[in-house]
Parts: C-alpha cells; sequence; structure tokens
C-alpha cells in the first residue's frame, strides 16, 4: 500500500515538473512566434501547474496516518485536489472557448514554422505525462490525466494546423480545432465532477458492486438478512463498508461458531479488496439498535 502511495506521488510529480517547464517554454515560443494561441494555451498551461502543483501536495498530505482525531487517515484530500482540478479545468475551458470562439470571425495567420517546432516539443512532452499518469487508478491522477490529455489534444491540433497553413491559407483551422478538442475535454471533466462530488456526499461508489456485496454476504450459510448496508469510498479507490447481518439461530452462539462465521465472512468480502469493514452480527428477532434509524 505505502509503496503504491509512493508511486502515485511520484507520478503527479512527474507531471509537475513537465508541465511547469514546458509552460515556461511556450511562453518564450508563442513570444517569438507571435502566435495567440500558443500564449493562450501557456496561460491555460499555467493553471494546469498551479492545479498539478496543489494536487501533488494533497496527494502527498492524503499519506499521512490516521491518528486519534481523523480516525480513517487523510485520504480523502485526494479526492479534494480531484474536485479542486476538475473545477480549474472546467474553468479554463471555458476561458479557452471564450478565446476561440470570436478568433472564429477574425483568424490571425500566426508564424508557422515556429508552431511545427513547438507543436512536436509539446505532444512530446505532454504525451508522455499522460503515459505516466495513465498508470494511476486514484480519481486525483485520472483528473489531472485530463488535464495533460487536453493539452495533447491541443498540441495535435496545432501540429496539423501547422502543417495544413505551410500549404494554404487557412488560418481559421486553429480555432475551429481549439474549439472542437475543449469541448471533447470539457464535457468528459463534467463527468468525473459528477463522480467526484456523489463520493464527497458519500454516495455509493458503484451500485453494482453494492449489490454484489450484499449477495455474497446472502449466500453464506445461516445467514438469511442483511440490513443498515452502507459503502462508501474515502478517495475513489479504497471503500470502506459497514453492515447488519442477522443469522438464523435464536440462542447464543459459541466461540467456535461465531469464528467459523467470521471467517464465512471475510472469505466472502476478500475478493472486494475493501480497506475498511465493519459487520456486526444479530440474531434472529434480536431488537437492532438502529432500527428507529437510518431506514436501509
Amino acid at each position: 500500500m505505502h509503496q503504491h502511495k509512493n508511486e502515485s506521488n511520484k507520478r503527479i510529480a512527474t507531471a509537475f515538473f513537465l508541465n511547469v517547464g514546458f509552460t515556461i517554454i511556450e511562453f518564450i515560443g508563442g513570444w517569438l512566434t507571435n502566435s495567440t494561441a500558443i500564449m493562450a494555451d501557456a496561460v491555460h498551461d499555467l493553471g494546469d501547474s498551479l492545479s498539478i502543483g496543489s494536487a501533488w501536495l494533497l496527494n502527498h498530505l492524503g499519506q499521512k496516518s490516521a491518528n486519534s482525531e481523523f480516525t480513517y487517515g487523510y485520504q480523502r484530500l485526494s479526492l479534494l485536489g480531484a474536485l479542486i482540478n476538475s473545477l480549474v479545468l472546467i474553468a479554463g475551458s471555458i476561458w479557452v472557448l471564450s478565446e476561440a470562439i470570436p478568433r472564429l470571425a477574425d483568424p490571425v495567420m500566426p508564424a508557422t514554422e515556429g508552431m511545427l517546432i513547438l507543436a512536436i516539443l509539446g505532444v512530446t512532452v505532454n504525451g508522455f505525462a499522460v503515459y505516466r499518469l495513465s498508470k494511476g487508478n486514484t480519481l486525483n491522477e485520472k483528473v489531472l490525466n485530463w488535464h495533460l490529455l487536453e493539452d495533447v489534444l491541443g498540441w495535435l491540433a496545432v501540429l496539423v494546423v501547422s502543417i495544413v497553413l505551410q500549404f494554404a491559407d487557412w488560418p481559421i483551422l486553429d480555432p475551429l480545432l481549439s474549439v472542437g478538442f475543449t469541448l471533447f475535454i470539457f464535457f468528459n471533466v463534467i463527468r468525473n465532477l459528477k463522480t467526484t462530488a456523489k463520493l464527497f456526499f458519500q454516495a455509493v461508489p458503484d451500485k453494482k458492486l453494492h449489490e454484489r456485496i450484499r449477495h455474497s454476504l446472502l449466500n453464506i450459510d445461516n445467514i438469511f438478512e442483511v440490513h443498515h448496508q452502507h459503502l462508501w469510498s474515502l478517495d475513489g479507490e479504497h471503500h470502506v463498508l459497514t453492515a447488519h447481518i442477522i443469522i438464523n439461530q435464536n440462542k447464543d452462539f459459541n466461540l467456535k461458531e461465531y469464528s467459523a462465521m467470521k471467517q464465512s465472512i471475510a472469505n466472502a468480502l476478500e475478493q472486494y479488496q475493501l480497506a475498511h469493514t465493519t459487520i456486526e452480527i444479530e440474531l434472529n428477532q434480536e431488537f437492532c439498535r438502529d432500527q428507529s434509524k437510518l431506514p436501509f
């Protein structure tokens, strides 16, 4: 687990330093080529760098051990990073659209040779960062990956446009492609934001998983009812389960039966790789102290 978290930190750190370094190159290149599109992308990448830096910090803080105050640890800070970055990326996409759409009516021809060189470098640098983050499973890494994928698609658009403009006087292609890839990223980030927001409100991370867990418990011998089953996620990757189960007995368990039931439950839940589980065993017709509380 610790090694997995360190790998996540390394991937985000790589993306951060690559993005900051290339943002500086973009500002210089945009000035030299007199390309407003590249300068706009440089500003957008600066925002990405700030977002990735904050995600790196939150991901690192999220690895702190649990204590008496934060008994589940700080893993939800990573989820906070995913939420912040989704909002920043949506704002950035809206800004890019606000710049690109008016340019459709009055396109400007940039220095295409410089655009071509910067586009090749941009695809290479951001493509490597996307490759690194694609190995991550956390929501934080997935949202950051959309940040960088947006940059890759943007530079691919610049690459195509710069090649075409070598042979044709069609400067309108630049804002057209910018609008296209920005809308693509925008709608995907909206989907990720919806998932992240639901997890913040402790929604079930996966309805099918929730039902599969329930059926696994009910398939254990002598268990005939499961209630107060709750499944939520710390960070989109590590899930927590609590449940009450009723066993088909009217007398107290002896130690051997109790141990066997616990082992059966552990075996049934092992396949789901849950971070935390709390199961309360109740006898048939026993009063549930939570019965008058939440109705599920």
